[in-house]
């Protein structure tokens, strides 16, 4: 893993409204490391996934991607580098898997249609659906459909991939193959931020683990550390409820 910081927040908050959601977040992600974010619900970690790649815009601090800021920049161009996958699937349902995970390429890369549909095969043959290429989102379970989903996230080739509980709308015993997917990208070195309620996971597949609570980043440390000895009141308290 190399130690050049790929995504850093300084200084950041975030209002909606008159309610402060993240306060002062200071963080940094590494080239090819594994950051994932945990805390009770409402703690802001969802919210600081969608502040890296602006689907939530900051009030105050900066984010920046491999030493440039996203703040001002093309908003267009931060989504082709920061690629994000979320509970819920938002396949089009009109379209085959296939077809899914080559059009952003087509669309808004201007690949060719067919190194397009070259780069989606092999990708929908990475994530283990090499057979299911022409079958609609409707015909696939929800384990498969969030699988086409990061294909086709991964189709952008981008820089960074944020993941948002994207488990957490399957049935248990589709949980593993989704999981197992994010793990063999962190195996060949994609830098990932994963927001997930799979303790078990987070601890297999974390290189830090940054545990946030009512909108602040209160500890942050290797896996091992965190669960075995955690370091604040907080972090006791979390895995207290959750052991």
């Amino acid at each position: 893993m190399s130690h050049e910081p790929l995504v850093e927040f300084e200084g950041v908050d975030k209002y909606f409204g008159d309610t402060h959601v993240l306060k002062d977040i200071d963080l940094s992600v590494d080239q090819q490391e594994v950051v994932v974010v945990i805390g009770p619900s409402g703690s802001g970690k969802s919210t600081l996934l969608r502040c890296t790649n602006r689907l939530e815009e900051i009030q105050s601090g900066e984010i920046r991607l491999d030493g440039r800021s996203i703040t001002d920049g093309d908003v267009n161009q931060v989504r082709q580098q920061v690629g994000m996958v979320f509970q819920s699937f938002n396949l089009f349902p009109h379209k085959n898997a296939l077809e899914n995970v080559s059009i952003g390429p087509k669309e808004v890369r201007g690949l060719p249609a067919t190194e397009a549909t070259r780069r989606a095969e092999e990708l929908l043959d990475r994530v283990g659906l090499a057979d299911q290429m022409d079958s609609y989102p409707h015909e696939l379970s929800g384990g498969q459909q969030q699988r086409v989903a990061i294909a086709r996230a991964l189709a952008m080739d981008p820089k960074v991939m944020l993941f948002d509980e994207v488990t957490s709308a399957l049935d248990p015993e589709l949980v593993g193959e989704v999981l197992d997917v994010i793990e063999d990208l962190a195996e060949e070195g994609m830098t990932m931020m994963l927001v997930t309620h799979e303790m078990g996971f987070a601890r297999e597949v974390a290189d830090r683990i940054v545990l946030m609570s009512e909108g602040r980043i209160v500890e942050e440390n290797e896996p091992e550390t965190f669960f075995e000895n955690p370091q604040t009141e907080r972090g006791e308290q979390f895995l207290s409820r959750l052991l």
